[in-house]
Order: C-alpha cells, then sequence, then structure tokens
C-alpha cells in the first residue's frame, strides 16, 4: 500500500509539459518568472481588446493562503474573455456563468520552473458547452484554439 501511495505521489508531481487529450489541458513552460508571464498574458489578452478581449481580474491563490497562515508556490489564476462571444451562450443557458469566462493559470513548481496552463478549445466544445445544452461548431473551436495558442506563446517564449 506504501509502495503505491509513493508511486501516486510521484506521478502527481511530475508536471505535463503538452496538451493531453484526456484531461483538455495545455500546460506550457514559461521562459519569464510567474509575475512577467502574468503581465505578459494580460498584455496578449489586452492587446486583442478591438475584437473584444478582456481581463476580468486574477486569483493569486498563495497570497491568500499566506493570509491564512499557510505556504502555497505561486499560483495565480487569470480570468479572461470575449462579452461579445460569451454573452449569448449565457443568456440561453445561465449555468454557463458557472464555466465562463474563461481562466489561465500561471504557477511555479518545487524546482522553481513558471508554467501556464489553460483549457483547450477542443475540451470546452466536447464537454464545457454541451453540459450546458450549447453546442459550438468545429470552426468556432479552431479560431478559439488558434487565438489561445497565440496569446499563451506570446506570453511564456
Amino acid at each position: 500500500m506504501t509502495k503505491i501511495l509513493i508511486v501516486a505521489a510521484i506521478a502527481l508531481a511530475i508536471p505535463s509539459v503538452a496538451a493531453s487529450a484526456d484531461d483538455g489541458l495545455v500546460t506550457k513552460p514559461s521562459r519569464h518568472s510567474v509575475e512577467e508571464t502574468i503581465d505578459n498574458f494580460e498584455a496578449a489578452i489586452k492587446a486583442q481588446a478591438a475584437g473584444g478581449w478582456v481581463v476580468f481580474g486574477r486569483i493569486d491563490h498563495a497570497a491568500v493562503a499566506k493570509k491564512a497562515g499557510l505556504d502555497m508556490r505561486p499560483r495565480t489564476v487569470i480570468i479572461f474573455g470575449n462579452p461579445k462571444a460569451g454573452t449569448s451562450p449565457m443568456t440561453k443557458s445561465a449555468t454557463l456563468a458557472i464555466d465562463l469566462p474563461m481562466k489561465a493559470l500561471v504557477w511555479q513548481d518545487d524546482q522553481d520552473r513558471v508554467w501556464l496552463t489553460y483549457n483547450t478549445s477542443e475540451y470546452n466544445a466536447k464537454y464545457v458547452f454541451p453540459r450546458h445544452g450549447i453546442a459550438t461548431s468545429g470552426d468556432v473551436s479552431k479560431a478559439l484554439e488558434t487565438f489561445l495558442t497565440k496569446v499563451t506563446d506570446q506570453s511564456t517564449q
């Protein structure tokens, strides 16, 4: 039993570096610090403001943990989206608001490497939207994936 727990703990400690079809996440290494990666990501989103993209805010889990007397490596969620695209589906299904706007996570591992993680557009199209009774087109999903790749590459490279 102890051997199984050790193997499970090691498996959980190893971060994924690429998209996985099973979990719907993309995790990219960043060449920058946590704060620089966050700033880069927000700047990349804000640069697309003409297309309706906005940054809604941040959740700094490590800062909140510290206020509670706990230590945590950096874990900041950036909440972002496009009200021009998201409002219409939310008016059709109020519960979609639990999953939108989208989120990206900038985090630091135990070796001080910085990562950026986000849900793939395919995951959103196959699982998130359908659970709220909303269908999405393949073209919309592909366009979103192109957008996400662009802004996350700008943030991490």
